[in-house]
């Protein structure tokens, strides 16, 4: 073996104090495998050396969490099934950030095929993709390119292994020009009795390696994907996976079959770190040791040298331990499913990882430096009144007042970050599996839990502008948010997972946006009764080849997950009939700090977040899922970006029913109460006006009635004013951004 220096410790992506740890720990220097080994578990994907001591501050629990983080996916109990046994929701959301940028088509499918592996590991069927997407400038040099290469990622991989994508979010800001986002969120169900985890138990038993043959690509990945990028991106094309959705559809059914016997011990799926991160966790988490034969791990590439064999991230591929006596059983079914099967080595009582190749010892680490004893470290932060100073966080000062409401909303009903996503989801295969119920263009996507009435809504939310500029209330924001779109189709919020992407730790200023954004987040879900049951970091979220260091705004994206008992009530956002009331329910106070409004139509990005009241967010909430159970309500959208009045045209296109609002004469401000982001808002419609505000009156909820469903344009009328715009051409401008984009 050749002798670790110091620039290959370097090279590595380890510090000198942490090669230094590692000789402490093993009492030597490490060979090159186990430097390798070291490496990966202890790279930021891996080990979240900058983020430990933080996420254990956030609530994860609740009657309904069967299993919180720590595991490959979080599970939460939807109630009984049609076979009288009580279902799981199993579900998680990950980032494939870096790859994504260096290789759209590749970094994305990826992305897709290992968070599917993560839920399917885990024994539940996957029943709804979800991603959440961010791209910088739409005319940057580089971006059409990245959008349409993550797209047709997505859609490919999806669409062929046969789980629908149903919905989701992508945004555009040049903070992520650089640095592009590609979270992926996958839900699936399980019957509770069928559930499998990843701890390794049972001296003896035997080690199984099954799915796809290893190859060269992605080592390094782990690693690539805890360092900002420099000027040599495209360089780390190699460090990108390659998958193969067609072999992922007989892996899933090949596990799902052999689940049904009883002869699975533990399964890991082999994502970040490949071979080396699924044997370590396995063991450390059974409190037991591992030996491993390399010379029986199945290649694709000749010549494969043990440090490539645990380094490597090549898709599809799944590691088990076995119940004794039951290896040919589980052999013939992989090998029905024309996949590979190999018993590649034995758990110990060592403690130790132990591995062998052509007759020697290659590798022996105890495994508790490994992961549970790895680097753990409390990263300086600069506090709230420093952070703000260095933001530069003002209120707004002399906000404009609106002069053409309609010519407004149609401006920015065209913009990047609110126009017409069809381009997208059009290459998005929503209905394979006949489940889904709504897809995107509603608060969440629902999906029917097969065989039962219940059904599953989803969503995934996060305002990056509003942490910027307050971590603590965009975290707080990110939580509502999803709990609102849950609410507004009446199901009911249970859990959240997250993608927590942000800059480089070693700053304090993004460490205080971290820390800020997870105590607005923890506050929040403490607040909803809505624990995070799974998630993933993302650190160095930065790129120095666009001008000295740019980091990404900080974007904790949260996957939320609720629960319908029976989906006829379901409720949907757009206007159903001609002469029905529109209700707004919640308060208005005219907030246009941080609004799109202000940004679009006027260049200004600036001034505070809106606010968040976490308690009138519950009883908010908790009103409008009454109204939607009981029936009252025949629409429901809930208000976010652009306000007021783009809630009211994306339901008026949704149903292709006009409107006639009003703002009330009180009204201080126009472009306040049409276009403000208050938030704990919904725009309602109803038979009967009545009913409605009884109902808020009830739960002492502000509510007003703004008008009428009508004819095939929106009329906004003040006092001596009327501004419209017919929904056909609001229709043209909503969708023109993505196809002119597209065909140019």
């Amino acid at each position: 073996m050749s002798q670790i220096t110091p620039e290959i410790v370097a090279e590595h992506g380890l510090s000198p104090q942490e090669y230094a740890i590692i000789e402490a720990r093993l009492g030597r220097a490490p060979n090159l495998v186990e430097l390798g080994i070291f490496s990966v578990m202890w790279s930021e994907h891996c080990s979240y050396k900058s983020s430990r001591l933080h996420l254990k501050k956030l609530p994860t629990q609740a009657p309904w969490v069967i299993c919180g983080p720590g595991e490959n996916a979080g599970v939460i109990d939807i109630g009984e099934g049609p076979n009288g046994v009580r279902q799981a929701a199993i579900f998680k959301m990950e980032s494939h950030n870096h790859p994504s940028y260096i290789e759209p088509y590749q970094g994305a499918a990826t992305g897709v095929g290992g968070i599917l592996r993560d839920v399917f590991t885990m024994g539940a069927r996957p029943v709804a993709n979800m991603n959440a997407l961010r791209f910088g400038r739409p005319d940057h040099p580089k971006m059409k390119h990245l959008v349409q290469g993550v797209v047709a990622g997505i859609g490919g991989y999806g669409n062929c292994v046969g789980v629908p994508t149903v919905g989701g979010e992508t945004n555009f800001h040049p903070a992520y020009d650089g640095n592009i986002l590609v979270n992926a969120m996958t839900v699936g169900v399980a019957d509770q009795d069928k559930i499998f985890y990843s701890a390794a138990t049972g001296l003896g038993n035997s080690i199984v390696y099954v799915g796809s043959k290893t190859g060269r690509d992605g080592i390094h990945g782990a690693t690539m994907a805890s360092a900002d990028f420099a000027e040599d991106a495209e360089a780390k094309r190699p460090t990108v996976q390659v998958g193969d959705p067609f072999t992922e559809k007989l892996l899933i059914e090949a596990c799902l079959e052999l689940m049904a016997t009883d002869a699975i011990v533990a399964i890991q799926d082999m994502g970040a770190a490949g071979l080396t991160s699924s044997s370590v966790e396995m063991a450390s988490k059974g409190g037991a040791g591992i030996r491993l034969d390399m010379d029986k791990v199945p290649c694709r590439e000749e010549g494969m040298t043990p440090y490539e064999m645990m380094l490597s991230e090549s898709q599809e591929r799944m590691l088990m331990v076995l119940k004794p006596g039951r290896e040919a059983e589980a052999e013939a079914i992989f090998r029905k499913w024309e996949l590979d099967f190999a018993v590649i080595g034995e758990v110990t009582d060592t403690g130790h990882m132990v591995l062998e190749w052509q007759g020697e010892v290659v590798c022996d680490i105890p495994l508790g430096p490994l992961a549970d004893d790895a680097p753990e470290y409390d990263r300086p932060a600069i506090s709230k009144e420093e952070y703000r100073a260095w933001a530069k966080v003002g209120p707004v000062e002399s906000a404009p007042e609106t002069t053409d409401i309609a010519g407004d909303l149609t401006r920015l009903m065209g913009s990047a970050d609110l126009a017409s996503r069809k381009w997208i989801w059009q290459q998005y295969d929503s209905q394979v599996g006949a489940d889904t119920l709504q897809k995107s263009g509603g608060d969440a996507a629902v999906v029917r839990v097969h065989g039962t009435k219940k059904a599953l809504a989803i969503t995934t939310d996060c305002t990056p502008r509003y942490c910027y500029v307050d971590p603590y209330e965009g975290g707080k924001q990110a939580v509502a948010e999803s709990y609102r779109n849950l609410s507004a189709v009446g199901a009911r919020p249970l859990a959240i997972t997250n993608c927590l992407n942000f800059g480089n730790p070693e700053r304090p200023e993004i460490m205080a946006q971290f820390t800020g954004c997870l105590e607005g987040m923890g506050d929040a879900c403490r607040a909803l009764d809505f624990p995070i049951v799974s998630g993933n970091v993302s650190l160095y979220n930065e790129s120095k080849a666009t001008g000295g260091g740019s980091a990404i705004l900080p974007t904790p994206a949260i996957g939320g997950v609720g629960l319908l008992e029976d989906y006829d009530t379901m409720a949907r956002i757009g206007f159903r009939d001609e002469a029905e009331a529109i209700v707004l329910i919640g308060g208005t106070a005219g907030h246009l700090g941080q609004s799109l409004w202000l940004r679009e139509l006027h260049g200004r990005e600036e001034g505070l977040p809106p606010p968040v009241d976490l308690e009138l967010e519950r009883k908010t909430g908790e009103l409008i899922r009454q109204l939607v159970a009981d029936g009252i309500v025949t629409a429901v959208h809930d208000c976010s970006d652009g306000g007021l009045a783009v809630a009211i045209a994306e339901m008026a296109l949704a149903g292709g029913v006009g409107a006639v609002v009003r703002a009330p004469e009180e009204c201080a401000s126009l472009s306040g109460f049409w276009f403000g982001e208050d938030q704990a808002r919904y725009v309602v419609t109803a038979d009967v006006t009545r009913s409605v505000l009884e109902y808020a009156a009830a739960a002492g909820i502000p509510a007003l009635h703004l008008g009428e469903t009508e004819g095939a344009l929106l009329s906004f009328r003040t006092a001596g004013d009327v501004s419209t715009v017919e929904l056909a051409d609001l229709r043209t401008a909503h969708e023109r951004f993505f196809r002119e984009w597209m065909e140019d």
